[in-house]
């Protein structure tokens, strides 16, 4: 996008010694700030020359050399009887340009009306899309010397305005809640006259202190918004320091300083008109005070404000009057990435006694560290992606599990899925150390929650821009005021905030009701605040500039967030210029699309047919129709993620069709190398080094990325998984086989298949017995080896510093001994993963050798060793899985299979033993081993149609009645499974009217 300088900028480049350079880690890049200059003013000018004689001029020649070019009466019948001639044709033609002349008018005052009022995108007028362009470009060249006009698009900084009354948000609201810009907008005088406000007050300020120290301090006061375009710390360090990163020194000097409306600047992006930043001494520029200037005309009350404000910087300093010392703030790593605490040095204080800052913990940055502990790094940070992937691909595995068990696929694959191996096992340790499933969950109870508070108060949902995560706290920020939220919401810093505390968050339940914003994505962290966007309601287009490679990964990452995520039902995401190896990660959400041009093609006709559904519906936007009775119908929104640089053409034909997107939720999101993206609404940049820049919004994010090393290595696991792909190779090989023979005894047995018990080793004392035997259970379903950060977020879910885990790993090394050899029980294999020596075995790992000896081992020779193998397998069975886990506890389970695993090895182990006793006539005892199965896997459809099969062999009809009864009775209101219910049909014909005579009776 062109980048707009201000002019003083180039004199903030000049002398910068007096300040504390903060850390350059990225190449100062030109921000777009809009000032008045010469060029602006001649723009302007002949702007308002060729509007005045396109819209004044052409009427008033065409007026004076042709006339009005109808006729003066209404007789058709004479003008058909009148003779064509070189005159009627003169005529046509100025009728024509009348025409012209009138649609290129309505043009103008529709861009006029868009940029004066500030609200929304141009509205279109039909058939004139290179007439309006023009007149966009006029009306924009003319408004530059004016207020209105600092963008012809709408930006982030609309966000938020049109609240009126906020002077009195309490500081501990803008304390905790974070924002895209400087929420409230309020009435103040020109610039210049701040400035001399400022001098005067300033003088007064710096009054009795050293003349050095005067000539160091400088003041800036916050402007008022100019139309769309609101001040932000990025913009003053840019003009008056030179570089928009050295925004943090500004803060630094005057963060938790009392302003003069009673606040406090707790955010970055958190300023507002009217407040005075005290200035790094090398600050340069017009609209900066130096003190001691004199500025006779200033007010009484505003002297006294900057006078005030001055002494709290002289209190912080311990009286001292220069500009302060800057640190940088340290980067604490967001709560939900769990990563392991790390020890610092406690801050030191300073001389007034108040904690300066610790330096920041040097790291590689995002684009360019790949892993953590031999994870990647990408996935340990994005914990709401990570809890989307995780669940997808659990869900994907178990319903391979069941297609396996019922024979919904050519071979049988078995009951274990494929072992990751290399990069795809690193991902998968990532995903299950980064992963906040309860975060992921309270957000979507929480969004669900409010639609229904809105709903049931016959309130409309109020369109929302961004979601902030902060300390579990949800804050949402909306387009404009909509009221007090419903209970537990309440309003944050302004009007345009409604906040969730994590603590009320918690009495949501699930409800039954459709996503309200299920265009949120996330984009990145700022301090210890993760920001979702709402893709389908932004105003238009939102750009993404940056090289091709960094565009990709944060493109990646937003395909595979709205793929998974869980606060979101149907929607569907359009990939173009990437992602077609993504689609495996959700087939049902995610599509590939060639080129723009079948882009531009296919959201015509959804445009057009969104616009009529709406229509037809009596609906204002999506958000209406989403809590209406039309709710689960037609509203899923679709978002478009162009990754290829669209042609200037192609992107204008995009803005006209994003125009009215937000309204019918479709979202927008497209990549561009230049920057310079012709109808962008909103515009990001990403840097090589991880940061998601937008300068004019007051954000510096550190970006989610998905890198092409970890996208493949995702796909690679859904792929494994996919429940249509067929056996590659051996098939339900369980990963570890033990010696079943009595010589194969264990050293250390312990049953997880029911209560927990562990034979063989001392039960340790009772404040560690509970790590200990959570983590043992851990290493015995993975016998594959668990990462050491893997088990800690497993036991530690908040995290946990390195040495407490490794305090763990010695105890427990401890307490597993060593096999008579002299062997360490746990060990690590060679990628650093713990494993469990052969000698520790479960009764899962038994009976899991057991099943597959008797099914492809010597059982398959010997119908005897058979029968005895299943049957001693069946023994095993005591109940679910770790049943008697303490709550709280064990909630690692969630992301495994094993809850799905056990039941179908239990049922495939019933089965085959019911078949080897019906094979000699046995029902009795096939019946036995049938209920015992059952016990474990009472959903089961395969069990219960063996049950009446070995039921019916009994000839008994009645009993036949009584177990059909049973089963319609479990069965609840979905009724039986056509399966079940054709069986029945064969087996007992009559069943229906005798199951209704037993319920009757």
């Amino acid at each position: 996008m062109p980048r707009r300088r201000s002019p003083s900028s180039s004199s903030a480049t000049g002398d910068r010694s007096g300040g504390s350079a903060a850390p350059r880690n990225r190449t100062p890049q030109a921000v777009r700030i809009r000032r008045r200059t010469f060029g602006d003013l001649v723009k302007a000018f002949l702007a308002f020359v060729a509007l005045l004689v396109l819209v004044v001029g052409v009427p008033a020649a065409l007026a004076v050399v042709a006339g009005w070019p109808l006729p003066s009466s209404f007789e058709p019948m004479e003008w058909l009887r009148t003779e064509v001639s070189v005159e009627t044709f003169q005529s046509i033609l100025v009728f024509f340009v009348w025409v012209a002349w009138a649609q290129f008018t309505a043009c103008v005052l529709v861009e006029m009306k868009a940029a004066l009022s500030g609200v929304g995108v141009p509205g279109r007028v039909p058939g004139a899309g290179p007439s309006q362009l023009l007149a966009r470009q006029l009306v924009a060249a003319l408004l530059l010397v004016g207020a209105a006009a600092a963008s012809f698009t709408p930006g982030l900084s609309q966000l938020g305005q049109g609240a009126e009354g906020n002077q009195q948000a309490t500081a501990a609201t803008a304390r905790q809640t974070p924002g895209l810009f400087a929420q409230q907008q309020e009435q103040a005088a020109g610039a210049a006259a701040l400035a001399e406000q400022a001098s005067h007050a300033a003088a007064r300020a710096d009054a009795g202190g050293s003349a050095a120290q005067r000539d160091d301090t400088k003041f800036y006061r916050i402007q008022p918004p100019e139309g769309r375009h609101h001040d932000s710390l990025w913009e003053i360090a840019e003009r008056h320091l030179g570089d928009g990163r050295r925004y943090k020194e500004i803060f630094a000097l005057n963060k938790d300083r009392t302003q003069p409306d009673g606040s406090r600047l707790s955010e970055a992006s958190l300023i507002r008109p009217g407040w005075i930043m005290e200035m790094p001494g090398d600050a340069r520029g017009g609209d900066l005070v130096e003190m001691p200037d004199e500025t006779p005309e200033v007010s009484p009350d505003v002297q006294q404000q900057i006078h005030d404000y001055a002494r709290t910087g002289e209190r912080a300093q311990g009286g001292g009057g220069g500009a302060a010392h800057v640190s940088v703030p340290e980067q604490r790593p967001a709560p939900e990435q769990r990563p392991a605490p790390e020890r610092q040095p406690a801050p030191a204080a300073d001389q007034a006694g108040h904690q300066r800052p610790a330096p920041a913990p040097q790291h590689a940055t995002p684009a360019q560290e790949t892993s953590s502990f031999g994870l990647p790094e990408a996935l340990l940070t994005a914990p709401l992606l990570a809890a989307g992937l995780l669940g997808a691909l659990g869900h994907r595995r178990r319903q391979a599990l069941w297609q396996s068990a019922l024979g919904g696929i050519g071979g049988r694959r078995g009951m274990e899925p494929p072992t990751p191996e290399g990069d795809a096992q690193d991902v998968q340790d990532a995903l299950l150390v980064g992963a906040d499933p309860e975060g992921v969950r309270l957000l979507d109870r929480s969004l669900r929650g409010l639609a229904a508070s809105l709903a049931a108060e016959s309130r409309a949902l109020p369109t929302v821009y961004a979601a902030w995560l902060s300390d579990g706290d949800l804050h949402l920020q909306l387009a404009q005021p909509a009221g007090r939220p419903p209970a537990p919401w309440r309003l944050g810093q302004d009007q345009t905030f409604w906040t969730l505390a994590k603590d009320d968050a918690g009495q949501y339940e699930d409800v039954d009701t459709a996503a309200p914003y299920p265009g949120l994505v996330s984009l990145g962290t700022m301090d210890d605040s993760r920001l979702l966007l709402n893709l389908e309601s932004v105003p238009g287009i939102v750009s993404l500039s940056g090289s091709e490679a960094d565009r990709a990964a944060v493109f990646a990452s937003v395909a595979a967030e709205l793929a998974t995520n869980g606060w979101s039902d149907r929607m569907t995401v359009t990939l173009v210029g990437f992602g077609e190896d993504l689609t495996p990660l959700a087939p049902n959400r995610l599509r590939h699309l060639d080129d723009i041009e079948a882009l531009v093609e296919t959201m015509e006709a959804e445009t057009r047919q969104r616009r009529g559904a709406l229509g037809a519906a009596g609906h204002d936007s999506v958000l209406t129709g989403r809590t209406g009775p039309a709710q689960h119908t037609r509203w899923a929104p679709q978002l478009v993620l162009l990754a290829a640089e669209p042609s200037a053409e192609d992107a204008v034909r995009l803005a006209e069709l994003a125009a009215d997107a937000s309204r019918l939720g479709i979202g927008y999101l497209v990549g561009t190398g230049s920057g310079d993206l012709p109808g962008a609404a909103w515009e990001m940049e990403i840097t090589g080094e991880g940061k998601l820049l937008a300068p004019l919004l007051g954000l510096e994010l550190d970006a989610q990325l998905l890198p092409a090393a970890q996208q493949r290595a995702v796909v690679e696991l859904f792929v494994a998984a996919d429940p249509d792909r067929g056996p590659d190779g051996p098939v339900n090989t369980p990963p570890f086989l033990v010696d079943i023979s009595e010589q194969g005894r264990p050293a250390v047995y312990a049953r997880l298949v029911g209560s927990y018990e562990i034979i063989g080793l001392d039960t340790p004392d009772g404040e560690r017995s509970a790590l200990l035997h959570e983590a043992l259970a851990l290493l015995l379903l993975h016998r594959e080896g668990v990462h050491p950060r893997v088990l800690s977020s497993a036991l530690w879910p908040r995290g946990v510093t390195d040495d407490v885990r490794e305090a763990l790993l010695d105890r427990l090394r401890a307490w597993l001994g060593t096999d008579p050899d002299g062997t360490p029980r746990l060990g690590t294999d060679r990628t650093g993963r713990l494993t469990l020596a052969k000698s520790v075995v479960s009764d899962l790992d038994v009976l899991r050798s057991l099943y597959h000896e008797a099914t492809r081992g010597k059982g398959v020779d010997s119908r005897a060793v058979r029968g005895r193998l299943l049957t001693d397998a069946l023994v095993l069975v005591r109940g679910p899985l770790l049943a008697d886990r303490p709550e709280g506890r064990y909630r690692w389970l969630t992301h495994e299979i094993v809850d799905a695993q056990l039941p179908l090895l239990v049922a495939d182990t019933g089965l085959a033993l019911s078949e080897f006793h019906l094979e000699k006539g046995r029902a009795e005892k096939a019946i036995e081993a049938l209920d015992a199965a059952l016990r474990t896997a009472p959903a089961d459809e395969r069990l219960w149609n063996e049950l009446l099969r070995a039921t019916h062999t009994l000839d008994d009809p009645s009993r036949l009645t009584a177990l059909a009864t049973d089963l319609i009775g479990r069965s609840g209101a979905r009724g039986l499974p056509p399966r079940t219910e054709a069986l029945l049909d064969e087996l007992l014909p009559a069943w229906r009217d005798a199951v209704a005579a037993t319920a009757a009776g």
